[in-house]
């Protein structure tokens, strides 16, 4: 089954959108040259990503190795941050496909208590009234 990889490429020192203009013709042709049957570019505000579909692993570990394509990838605009590479489509964590939501099993499902009402201090009366010998001030 082919898989598709990501390589996410951020603004750093210069813009990202250069660096692509740079490199994707030898990425492109590194790509299909080493079995790819699918690839795109994507533009966003932070940066580029290039997804490219291989049919098998060792197909991406050959695109991967090639000089030309490890150079690319040593030039990017941030050197510390700017470089993402994983499986699947850009902006994923490499999941195939949304999984449909459904109830949560266990407590997750539990129905919560209804709200009880608090017993409250009631401050309006004193004790001090009924106690001989204390004066308290006249209610207004």
């Amino acid at each position: 089954m082919a898989e598709w990889w990501s390589i996410e490429v951020f603004h750093g020192d210069f813009s990202a959108e250069r660096w692509r203009d740079s490199y994707s013709s030898p990425f492109i042709e590194s790509a299909i040259t080493h079995g790819a049957v699918d690839w795109a570019w994507h533009v966003h505000r932070w940066g580029v990503v290039f997804e490219v579909c291989f049919p098998d692993d060792a197909d991406w570990e050959a695109f991967r190795g090639l000089p030309q394509v490890r150079a690319a990838l040593d030039a990017v605009p941030d050197r510390i941050n700017g470089l993402l590479v994983y499986r699947g489509r850009g902006g994923g964590a490499g999941i195939p496909s949304r999984r449909p939501r459904q109830p949560s099993a266990g407590a997750g499902a539990l129905e919560l208590p209804e709200p009880t009402s608090e017993r409250l201090l009631e401050v309006t009366k004193t004790a001090l009234a009924d106690t001989p010998g204390v004066s308290t001030p006249a209610a207004v």
